[in-house]
């Protein structure tokens, strides 16, 4: 059955987006998509029916049609193939199968006085699918207020863009404006951060503009200009963001990261590995893309987190800086040392750090260790200069996805380290001045592994796993046959089902869960550890591993963190400035990591009259009084 199709400026100019289908009123759909290479674009409904797309002069074809929300459809080219719209809202049947109208204006959202995400933020990186047994939005909506008790203010969500199978990261997602059908519907997701910014907590979302899953992307079907071969991409085809035809590459992710704050009410994006994000045009798609999300945020404060391997700094400083104006980087280089500290070990990527309290020191005050000096595990020079760059700019953390995973048996740090030492370092890092950010279940201990898990095809599970394998290989206790054969199968539901957090350990690790709790709250009233002051944190060498940190508040109101990682320190004096109190007072004991309730034996003093006991495998904060 052929419906009739119209066109019209009026139809255009109700469009939120410039690709995709809308509804432009209430029983009226408007659809259009970017095919330069097909003669003619139709649409099929779920009941049969057809209608021609009118081509436009730019390779568009547009319409409007008569429909509702919740119809399916797809687009045939040339009278042969249907496909999934690229721009599809929501995928019920997942990438192979037809797309599905979504009216986003339909959602009661009462976020109204929301003002966006704060200046003291923390940082908390989840993914839907493990995060509770459910493994849904409404599942982790009920979540919430524990996060937000627990002083967390900024979700970080991995990416949900769908993608074939019942599981997997989400960084194979090939329909890059339809939320997962694995965690419920759109508006499950929408009610979600509607009840997160109720709580206080401000949502941003993991999204990929390097490089698309390898199973169910149609875009070539569409139009071959989406990619490029004259980039080398890790993952796969690099995409055209600067090449001929690049205008409506660019314009459908430009679409994309003001999709996500505009109709999800999202606070901002965390940018994946923007390394292999290719663009040489006078205006970068990086750039554009930071330029978008302000702009869709309607006067809301957000927030822009940027991935990148070789530490740009450039991509958060701003445009009249000749940066890309985004506001922060995570600091691979210090979460390198502090493994290493709590470890003791350094193989393939971490052969570069010793973990020692020099690093631990410079990795506060400057953010990135590497600024441009020779790399040897690369060997070449990494990093770029960063000093003027406040320390909030670097996010800071013990853990994320990657690395959990990429300890082979995707064991926690709390498995890998003392408790001693983790406390330690856990109060080292949220007190710090840098951003910092927790993994799901950080805060309790949870014991359960995350492993590398993404369910494909059997043929391609097989390469999938094979390349696993062979990546871990760099690591050279992981290189061995016994370690090789412990090597998890991604595509195992297994694999996937035990990564699942199990919140009943906040009870058992309680003692882990309060310290995270404390040290939050610390970092949320203590004037000096709130704001930081510009260049205001200086530290010294105290032992072989342990080190101070000072940190200058306003007329002597100082604060100092002392950090042992080894045993116990007694000195009858110390030749370090830093460590000298302000005028006319004595340090007084305000945190401690060895605290009793956190399953330490406590610290009743450090500063004693006749000299200094740091105690050993503890974090301290001292306040003059």
């Amino acid at each position: 059955m052929s419906i009739p199709i119209e066109i019209n400026e009026t139809s255009r100019r109700l469009r939120r987006m410039p690709i995709g289908a809308e509804m432009i009123n209430a029983d009226e759909a408007h659809f259009r998509v970017w095919a330069p290479e097909a003669s003619s674009v139709d649409i099929v409904f779920e009941n049969d029916s057809i209608g021609e797309l009118v081509a436009e002069e730019t390779g568009y074809f547009s319409g409007k049609a008569h429909a509702q929300p919740g119809m399916r459809y797809q687009f045939r080219l040339n009278g042969g193939d249907r496909f999934p719209d690229p721009a599809s809202r929501f995928q019920p049947q997942g990438p192979h199968g037809p797309s599905q109208i979504v009216d986003p204006t339909a959602f009661a959202w009462t976020d109204g006085a929301w003002k966006g995400v704060s200046d003291n933020i923390v940082l908390y990186e989840m993914h839907i699918g493990s995060f509770t047994s459910e493994g849904s939005w409404r599942a982790a909506a009920q979540q919430l207020p524990e996060l937000a008790a627990l002083g967390v203010t900024v979700l970080e969500i991995m990416p949900v863009a769908d993608f074939p199978g019942r599981f997997g990261w989400g960084y194979d997602g090939v329909n890059p404006f339809a939320p997962t059908r694995l965690y419920g519907e759109p508006d499950d997701f929408r009610a979600f951060v509607d009840r997160a910014h109720a709580l206080g907590l401000g949502v941003i979302l993991d999204v990929v503009y390097n490089h698309f899953g390898p199973d169910g992307n149609y875009l070539k079907s569409f139009a071959q200009a989406y990619f490029t071969d004259r980039y080398k991409n890790e993952w796969g085809e690099a995409l055209n963001f600067d090449g001929p035809d690049a205008e409506p590459v660019r314009e459908f992710f430009l679409a994309n990261a003001g999709y996500w704050i505009d109709e999800y009410h999202l606070d901002g994006l965390r940018l994946d590995a923007t390394q292999q994000i290719f663009d040489k045009s006078a205006d970068p798609i990086v750039r554009a893309i930071g330029r978008r999300v302000r702009e869709a945020a309607k006067g809301r404060a957000t927030y822009i987190v940027a991935e990148n391997e070789p530490q740009r700094a450039d991509l958060v400083r701003p445009a009249s800086a000749g940066g890309d104006g985004l506001d922060a980087l995570w600091n691979d280089d210090l979460h390198h040392s502090a493994m290493v500290a709590l470890t003791g070990k350094n193989p393939a990527y971490y052969n570069d750090y010793l973990g020692d309290p020099q690093e631990l020191i410079s990795a506060m005050k400057w953010g990135y260790l590497y600024q441009g000096q020779r790399y040897a595990w690369q060997k070449k020079p990494r990093g770029s200069a960063c000093f003027d760059l406040a320390p909030s700019c670097f996010v800071t953390f013990l853990q994320n996805h990657d690395q959990i995973a990429n300890s082979g048996k995707g064991l926690p740090i709390s498995a890998l380290t003392s408790p001693g030492r983790l406390r330690a370092m856990t109060g080292y890092i949220l007190l710090g001045p840098g951003t910092p950010m927790l993994f799901q279940g950080q805060e309790f201990g949870s014991s359960r592994p995350f492993y590398y898990f993404a369910e494909h095809k059997p043929d391609l599970a097989k390469l999938v796993a094979a390349g696993r394998r062979e990546f871990l290989v760099q690591f050279p206790d992981l290189a061995l046959p016994a370690m090789q054969a412990q090597v998890r199968d991604p595509a195992d539901p297994e694999t996937f089902a035990q990564c699942r957090l199990d919140f009943s350990e906040r009870q058992r690790h309680a003692g882990l869960y309060a310290m995270h709790r404390d040290l939050l709250t610390l970092r949320r009233t203590d004037p000096v550890f709130r704001t930081p002051r510009p260049r205001g944190v200086d530290g010294a060498v105290l032992a072989s591993q342990a080190f101070v940190l000072r940190y200058f508040g306003s007329e002597g109101d100082d604060r100092l963190v002392i950090v042992n990682l080894g045993r116990d320190l007694k000195f009858a004096s110390i030749p370090e400035p830093l460590m000298a109190p302000p005028h006319g007072k004595r340090w007084s004991l305000l945190w401690t990591s060895d605290d009793v309730p956190y399953g330490g034996c406590g610290t009743s003093t450090a500063d004693g009259d006749t000299g200094w006991f740091i105690p050993g495998e503890t974090t301290i904060a001292l306040i003059p009084k």
